[in-house]
């Protein structure tokens, strides 16, 4: 038996929202949740807008809605923007006011950045194929990290361009020439503004990118106005199909160390609620400004990122689902279904769902990040559902972790208690890398320096494993060249419960420093192994070997509340008063669940 296969690759929502809503992930709802808006009291004025709107209509009312484009170009700071259902083909609008921007009542307004194609702009070839002459294309060269001959093989060149090519609103991949080209591919012609497909537009529906993005917040001034400094709050949109990215908001993004006052004051308070992001070529959107709120979003089938935060402070995400990042398969970057970027702090993640990113990190706190606190997600299939590199101060806690590892890197001061593991690893490395001569300059400088790498807490977390988490289920590394220059423990680990399901003789640990080991780490088979050699690991824990007694409520419909039979129950330690507060959990409490009542 083994877990892998008991918890395949896309999460069963009803399982998830089955499990108890407590000191853990709540079940949910998770994503955009269907309702009926009501308009917003404004002090400004209300303009509604749909698909065939007349530009030329003031919008006041709603038997004469404008244009969204018009619309646009008329609010002031308090406005609402009140949207019909229906397709809005449109995109690069820009905006620079504090405004609302929602469905009408139980609509649905879809904004897609794709253009249908014509039957008769399609010639049939020779070949079979179906060229499409077409004016708006995204070519894009390769980034700065690609190299042919590091990458060529894995990453051909193509995937950096930005064009996409819908059929019956399935995606076609792209490929890099005709020869190529079949039923779910495309190509594109550059030189002469030529895409092949191999499918009739006559008898389906083909959609062709023709929008770099739907809406800047831009710092600038437009439509004859000053920017208010104030975010835009969207509620219940749909934004779809569009070439880089559907949303930028605009602001400050430091290239040195900058203080908390510097960065993220040009645009304040965005709000997204119950918006539907998919399909954008790169990212869904970039997010820039203090006091953001994300909740109740569905961003999905992204590549590079879903959303990326930067240099802000106080964001809040809650209860979204991040799901498919990196649908192209790029390999020899990091994507992330969320990345936190660049010098933020008090970045709250909280209660989220993500799911099916197996070729994709998760939530990514990257470069100079402060007092981070990731509590009560689901994270299911990616190689780091959570990774926190070059920062400071982060709590985890009471999450849950399916085929999906933790990493902390080259930072201090994570406190990682009262998860669940199940078939997921914890991660806590150092290396030597720093300010000095790194290619990304002050990067490094921007979190610990390399002795300032320590003071990480993992306690009352319970790892579950049949053997099929390739590296064991605790990874703390240390690079080579550090031995002997640091000796002291980065990581405190204790009160943690170790399962191994069947009798797999897998080395479920490895460890650095050790004494007298000139690779600076070893790898150990059992708790007892490791602890005869650095006694000071876990001196609480316990580890159960060829266990199948009772575990779980139920381990099929990853119902991971706590048998009360389970010998362990109760076995966690203390939990400091702040983290107890966030999570609910109860004292001697394991894993992220309280056993079953």
């Amino acid at each position: 038996m083994t877990l892998t296969r008991l918890l395949p690759a896309a999460l069963s929502l009803m399982s998830v929202l089955a499990t108890a809503v407590f000191a853990a992930p709540s079940g949910g709802p998770y994503g955009p949740i269907q309702q009926t808006y009501t308009i917003p009291s404004t002090a400004g004025t209300v303009y509604y807008v749909a698909p065939h709107g007349d530009a030329d209509a003031t919008g006041n009312s709603l038997d004469a809605p404008t244009t969204i484009e018009a619309a646009i170009s008329r609010v002031v700071t308090g406005d609402a923007i009140i949207l019909r259902g229906g397709i809005y083909r449109t995109g690069n609008l820009q905006l620079n006011q504090g405004i609302t921007m929602q469905a009408f009542e139980d609509e649905r307004p879809i904004l897609k950045g794709t253009y249908v194609v014509d039957a008769e702009q399609a010639e049939k070839q020779r070949n079979g194929l179906y060229r499409i002459a077409w004016e708006h294309l995204f070519p894009l060269k390769p980034q700065g990290w690609w190299t042919r001959g590091t990458f060529g093989a894995t990453t051909p060149q193509w995937l950096f361009n930005n064009d996409m090519v819908f059929v019956d609103g399935k995606p076609l991949k792209t490929v890099g020439w005709e020869g190529e080209v079949e039923e779910g591919s495309f190509s594109v012609d550059y030189d002469n503004g030529n895409i092949y497909i191999a499918v009739d537009p006559a008898e389906h529906t083909v959609e062709i990118t023709a929008f770099d993005n739907a809406l800047t917040r831009t710092i600038g001034d437009v439509h004859g106005k000053s920017s208010d400094g104030k975010g835009p709050v969207l509620r219940g949109l749909t934004m779809t199909q569009y070439a880089y990215r559907a949303i930028e908001i605009e602001g400050y993004d430091p290239e040195e160390i900058s203080p908390e006052e510097k960065h993220g004051n040009d645009v304040i308070g965005t709000t997204l609620e119950h918006c539907t992001i998919t399909h954008c070529s790169r990212v869904a959107g970039y997010f820039r400004g203090d006091n953001m709120v994300f909740r109740h979003n569905l961003i999905s089938d992204t590549s590079t990122e879903g959303i990326f935060i930067l240099a802000s402070d106080d964001a809040l995400l809650e209860k979204n689902i991040f799901r498919r990042n990196n649908v192209e398969g790029i390999q020899g970057y990091f994507p992330a279904a969320v990345k936190i970027f660049n010098q933020t702090r008090r970045v709250v993640v909280r209660d989220n769902l993500l799911t099916e990113n197996p070729g994709s990190n998760g939530i990514w706190y990257d470069v100079g990040n402060v007092d981070g606190v990731f509590i009560n997600n689901w994270i299911e299939d990616g190689y780091n559902g959570f990774f926190f590199e070059i920062s400071k101060g982060v709590t985890v806690a009471g999450n849950v972790f399916v085929n999906s590892d933790a990493w902390v890197l080259n930072s201090s001061g994570a406190k990682v208690f009262n998860n669940t593991f199940v078939n997921s690893s914890m991660r806590v490395t150092r290396t030597s890398r720093s300010a000095d001569g790194d290619h990304f300059d002050w990067h490094p400088a921007s979190g610990p320096d390399v002795d300032e790498r320590v003071d990480h807490e993992v306690r009352n977390n319970l790892f579950v494993t049949d053997g099929a988490v390739e590296d064991g289920v605790v990874r703390v590394q240390q690079e080579a060249k550090l031995a002997g220059k640091l000796t002291d423990a980065q990581v405190t680990f204790d009160h943690n419960v170790y399962v191994r399901l069947g009798d797999e003789p897998t080395e479920l640990y490895t460890w650095a420093p050790v004494p007298d080991d000139e690779d600076a780490q070893a790898k150990f088979a059992t708790l007892a192994d490791l602890q005869a050699v650095v006694p000071a690991v876990d001196p609480h824990g316990q580890e159960l070997n060829g266990y199948f007694g009772p575990l779980f409520h139920g381990l099929h419909l990853k119902r991971f509340e706590l048998s009360t039979d389970f010998p362990a129950a109760g076995a966690g330690g203390e939990i400091p008063a702040r983290i107890a507060e966030l999570i609910g959990a109860e004292e001697g409490q394991i894993g992220a669940y309280p056993v079953e009542r």
